[in-house]
């Protein structure tokens, strides 16, 4: 499985190999994130998967944040102030998080499973999910995910208006 060390791993081999480009890590659990990850990688992004059910659109950040807030020592070092258990300001993670708005196209793919996506956008829907995208949420990213399947020209073309 997935842990912080073999995510490490990977984050340091591909930063090793391509050294001139950015490294994002897109952590499914906060067992995920280290201090070492996060310090490994350009970015942590955190994807809101439009179409999945409201635990991959807001349970899964508050949980994230949740675990990585009750852990401030273990990912950031005992200098970063804390109340308690829980992180007293925002600090490095949350310098890298960056927001991703996400539509999962392919059913039949394991993402479509895990975030829970039992039907697929219109075109006219991912250009919706594309203007909530850039001006509403604000996030840097916004990702149509075919998981290997070509989707075609239209998903693209409809939110290429808005972003």
């Amino acid at each position: 499985g997935v842990t912080a060390e073999n995510t490490l791993e990977t984050v340091e081999a591909v930063g090793d190999a391509y050294p001139d480009r950015p490294v994002w890590q897109e952590p499914y659990s906060a067992d995920h994130v280290s201090t070492d990850t996060i310090e490994a990688v350009d970015h942590v992004s955190v994807p809101a998967v439009y179409n999945g059910n409201r635990k991959h659109f807001v349970g899964k950040h508050v949980e994230l944040f949740t675990e990585v807030g009750q852990k401030p020592e273990e990912l950031f070092g005992s200098s970063l102030p804390v109340v308690g258990n829980f992180v007293a300001s925002k600090g490095t993670l949350t310098e890298k998080v960056v927001g991703e708005g996400y539509v999962v196209q392919h059913l039949e793919s394991e993402a479509a499973n895990v975030a829970g996506v039992d039907s697929k956008y219109t075109p006219e829907q991912v250009a919706g999910a594309a203007l909530a995208t850039e001006s509403f949420y604000g996030f840097p990213v916004f990702y149509v995910e075919y998981s290997g399947t070509y989707g075609g020209p239209a998903d693209v073309e409809a939110a290429s208006t808005y972003l």
